[in-house]
């Protein structure tokens, strides 16, 4: 008992350097950690003479370094097909704040528990330049993954491919990504392809973006969707009635915004909305959006990264989608400097119609894949130390005209509020080999409008398909 007392203070006391390899071997150390990961340089796309690459299930940290003389400029930190357990993760909970420069973190098939995944969050919010998190191959039994997408959540691109997500976890995603009284404001490239997603799953993701305003990018490719999901997804992105509950919300905030007694609440509640309407449009014209800025930090990345747009069902190639870095095209400055946002999405100006209160929907989100799988295989293989346990070949997306017609009235209706001096809804829209004809009227329609949308020639990358093997 002493001796492990004696431990954990020695690691408490230790002061990392910012060397990886130096810092690890000290903790290693001092945590009776026996195997100790080696540290290499992760080789280039075009091979790197010398490098020398890690073997599968080897306890190696594969490191990209900003500066190639100096090894303190880790940007980039991978691992991949080893466990990494608890103690592992306290090691790197201390390592990996001390690196200044560390942007991603990759953890392919590293054997993730529920237990561990609050102090990942934890040790991710302690690195104070991380923007991009990929846990690909960690399936979690009680699909705790949303415990990273909190309000208070710093990542703007996170990966979670390939790891058995379900209609019950893409419920927690999606609460995670708004709900009425809170909403995640950092995540700009969430991607969910290669999981077990159906139309259920769908339709609570399409409740996360209801309220959410900073998801630019957003891939459901290869998962179970049909048109019952489509159908609720393109709801969310066009014109949309508030429910009961919503309204009342909406006059709550609006008068906290305007300082106004509770007690007005029990005015008429038609001239009330009325009045919420009016006074919505005038804060909106007023408050400044705050996540601009971040947004075209991070678009601006890699801008000659870009991918297919509506490519046609029967296309041999895979489906073609983008994260963070990728295939969203960077908004204008002009225009992104003129867009106001409210407090709350709720606060958005709306019409009257029928008794009814309609806010515009969501108009943030530019790049949507609902692509499918040509065939059985591909990254659903099951490779490396940690099985997925999947009893049967997973099904795919299936949508048809029907959910395609409701894909193209959500286009249309974003185009016509455009028109109007609205905000830029869907540039890039990827269902690629669904059930529906390459030759039917609304599929052309639909690519007719994104390349008015976005007229510019996109260059053909593999980053959604490829393997996240370094």
């Amino acid at each position: 008992m002493e001796s492990e007392q004696r431990a954990e203070q020695g690691a408490e006391q230790y002061q990392c350097c910012g060397l990886l390899q130096q810092d690890l071997t000290e903790l290693c150390a001092w945590a009776g950690i026996a195997s100790i990961p080696r540290v290499t340089v992760r080789p280039s796309c075009a091979a790197t003479e010398g490098a020398e690459p890690c073997r599968l299930g080897e306890r190696c940290i594969q490191v990209e370094l900003q500066n190639d003389s100096d090894p303190r400029s880790v940007c980039g930190v991978f691992l991949r097909g080893w466990k990494v357990d608890e103690e592992m993760l306290g090691v790197l909970s201390k390592c990996l704040p001390a690196l200044g420069s560390l942007k991603t973190l990759n953890l392919w098939s590293t054997g993730l528990t529920d237990h561990v995944l609050p102090a990942l969050g934890t040790m991710v919010a302690r690195c104070p330049r991380l923007w991009s998190l990929t846990l690909e191959g960690n399936p979690l039994p009680e699909h705790s993954f949303h415990v990273l997408m909190g309000a208070s959540s710093t990542l703007s691109h996170l990966s979670l491919r390939n790891n058995c997500i379900d209609d019950r976890a893409a419920q927690l995603l999606g609460q995670g990504l708004s709900s009425m009284s809170s909403s995640n404001r950092s995540l700009v490239s969430l991607v969910l392809s290669f999981n077990r997603i159906s139309d259920v799953g769908a339709e609570h993701i399409a409740e996360g973006l209801r309220w959410n305003r900073s998801l630019l990018s957003l891939s459901l490719a290869h998962n179970r969707i049909g048109d019952a999901g489509a159908v609720k997804l393109a709801e969310v992105l066009q014109p949309f009635k508030l429910r009961h509950e919503e309204v009342v919300e909406r006059r709550r905030l609006l008068m906290e915004e305007q300082g106004q007694p509770r007690a007005a609440e029990s005015s008429s509640g038609h001239a009330l909305s009325l009045q919420v309407s009016a006074a919505a449009g005038k804060l909106s014209a007023t408050k400044q959006r705050t996540s601009t800025t971040k947004k075209k930090e991070l678009l601006r990345k890699d801008k000659s990264k870009q991918s297919k747009k509506s490519t046609a069902p029967s296309d041999s190639r895979p489906g073609r989608s983008r994260g963070a870095k990728g295939a969203i095209e960077e908004q204008q400055d002009t225009e992104a400097g003129d867009l106001a946002e409210p407090s709350h999405p709720l606060l958005e100006p709306g019409l009257h119609c029928g008794g009814n209160v309609i806010l515009p929907g969501n108009r943030v989100l530019l790049n949507l894949n609902l692509s499918r799988e040509c065939g059985a295989g591909g990254a659903w293989l099951q490779h490396g130390p940690f099985p997925m346990l999947v009893s049967s070949p997973p099904t795919d997306n299936r949508i048809t005209e029907r959910g395609l017609g409701a894909l193209l009235a959500a286009v249309e209706g974003q185009e016509q509020q455009e028109g109007a001096g609205g905000r830029q809804g869907l540039r890039c829209l990827s269902l690629n080999r669904n059930n529906f004809s390459s030759a039917c009227a609304a599929f052309t329609r639909l690519q007719e409008l994104l390349l008015q949308r976005d007229p510019l020639p996109k260059l053909v990358e593999d980053e959604e398909e490829r393997s996240q093997d370094p």
